[in-house]
């Protein structure tokens, strides 16, 4: 089975299983196609993070996000005036892009068939052409006139749902990593790009140097499972103490419809998520985060909101999930950060290019300050469930800071309350929102909204206001709740699953 935010991509990774490949092989294929045709969400300019479950039972994680160049000084950012990272429009929030270093350590490790054979779907893709997807257009519209100059090949071309999308350096970099591996894209055309644009950014050793590590990932018991994640420098750590602390302390109603229900778990994800400006960087100990959110059980109000600043929900990232007949699975999230990235494109190939970088601090000390080979926070964060030592489910979700909250959700839904996959996916969210870009929550003096979904059940809005949550309805079925899907095992060994219909072109597939 096949989950993704684009059934183009879907069907790539079923084209990998129909050749007899397995789950790795399958996200592979599925990413690289989604790669094409979703450049608002991810690409090979982005980063990625994969957790792999094995049919011994075992759980494997890899962290492929980028890392600073040498060039990175917080001290000159500082010294042209600058408070926080720059946004977009500038090099220097563009990381080393880890995406092909993260399929090239996933194949190394558990792929089966050829990495030309998984990568040929997306190389036709990007050749002959795809039509754009609603969203693709939507988000290509809201490019400023720069922008626009630097992506002139996307914003040229999908100007219309279902217009031919054609992308031939995507596709010439792409032959180049099946023929010569990810030499050929890092010190290949792609690779002279980036040193040109970067200007002494980046030097030639960064990108010799391989991004992937394979890391211990973070696990707790929630809900009778095993919820389990990426560890910082990712902030999956706050989807597992927010289960922690709902699973252990909240008793939540038996209807996850009744407005009490979002109330503890918007509670829940609050308190877990103050503080994460402060705590979190690449070197932070994921557990002992965890345990200190499962401390703050006094900070969960059971009836009034308890107005604590959270992060915020934008960001365009795009999560996919595979798992084949073996018992293999594999929770994969890729990414841009927000949006088309950076809003810059190396110009050979016109691959588009991260900001994961507006993650660093810029204050002096702050153990996540910008500095070379330093990897940002980061809000990527797949998530697998297990129970018994048995795989039970691979999820995730885009959404940039309110990845988490989407998450603890899908989570509570699917372990606590048994729902389907579809149905927890089809049903109404919740997500906290920063005031102006979705990332500036953690600074922003006012605090965040609480967006309510137009589909979320008819009481919420008006009980939530009542409980002293500043609500702001969205409509319905709204890509800024998350684009989530899940694959979850049943009792008999079955594989169901479902794409979020947020997505608009997502498909969920098997055989």
């Amino acid at each position: 089975m096949v989950a993704s935010a684009d059934q183009l991509a879907t069907q790539a990774g079923l084209a990998a299983f129909a050749l007899g490949g397995n789950a790795v092989d399958a996200a592979i294929a599925t990413n690289a196609a989604i790669a094409v045709v979703g450049p608002h969400l991810c690409g090979m300019g982005g980063d990625l993070f994969a957790l792999v479950a094995t049919p011994d039972g075992q759980v494997h994680c890899l962290n492929s996000s980028g890392r600073a160049g040498s060039g990175a000084s917080a001290e000159v950012l500082r010294a042209e005036g600058h408070r926080t990272m720059p946004f977009r429009h500038d090099i220097r929030t563009v990381t080393v892009p880890g995406c092909v270093d993260g399929w090239v350590a996933l194949h190394q490790r558990f792929g089966t068939l050829p990495l030309a054979t998984l990568l040929s779907p997306a190389v036709s893709l990007a050749e002959h052409g795809f039509p754009a997807s609603p969203l693709l257009v939507g988000s290509a519209s809201q490019l400023d006139a720069a922008a626009q100059q630097q992506l002139h090949e996307l914003s040229g071309q999908a100007r219309r749902p279902g217009a031919r999308v054609r992308r031939p350096g995507v596709a010439r970099a792409l032959r180049a990593v099946a023929e010569g591996g990810r030499d050929a894209f890092y010190r290949g055309e792609f690779g002279n790009g980036l040193l040109s644009l970067g200007n002494g950014w980046f030097t030639e050793a960064d990108l010799a140097n391989p991004a992937p590590t394979w890391v211990e990932p973070l696990r707790i018991r929630a809900w009778g499972h095993e919820l389990w994640t990426v560890p910082p420098n990712s902030q999956g750590y706050l989807t597992l103490g927010a289960a922690a602390l709902a699973s252990e302390h909240i008793e939540l109603p038996t209807d996850p419809d009744d407005e009490r229900w979002a109330h503890l778990l918007v509670e829940a994800a609050t308190a877990a998520g103050f503080d994460r400006p402060q705590v979190l960087h690449e070197h932070a100990d994921g557990m002992a985060l965890i345990q200190a959110i499962r401390g703050r059980a006094e900070m969960v109000h059971p009836e009034r909101a308890s107005q604590r600043q959270v992060p915020g929900s934008d960001g365009d990232t795009t999560y996919l999930c595979t798992a084949d007949a073996d018992g293999m699975a594999v929770s994969l999230i890729q990414s841009n950060a927000s949006g088309f990235g950076s809003w810059l494109a190396e110009p050979a190939t016109g691959i588009n290019l991260h900001n994961r970088g507006l993650g660093f601090s810029l204050d002096p000390g702050h153990p996540a300050e910008l500095r070379p080979g330093a990897r940002p926070p980061h809000t990527l964060c797949p998530a697998l469930a297990t129970r018994d030592g048995q795989l039970v489910s691979v999820f995730g979700t885009m959404g940039g800071d309110g990845q988490p909250q989407i998450l603890l959700q899908l989570a509570a839904r699917l372990f606590h309350h048994g729902q389907s996959p579809a149905a927890a996916l089809h049903a109404g969210r919740w997500v906290l929102r920063g005031p102006v870009t979705g990332f500036d929550t953690w600074t922003a003096a006012e605090g965040p909204v609480l967006q309510v979904e137009g589909n979320a059940p008819a009481d919420w809005s008006t009980a939530l206001s009542a409980r002293g949550h500043r609500v702001q309805p969205s409509p319905p079925f709204d890509s800024a709740f998350g684009h989530a899907h899940a694959i979850v095992r049943d009792s008999e060994g079955f594989w169901s699953g479902a794409a979020d219909p947020r997505a608009r072109v997502g498909s969920a597939a098997g055989g």
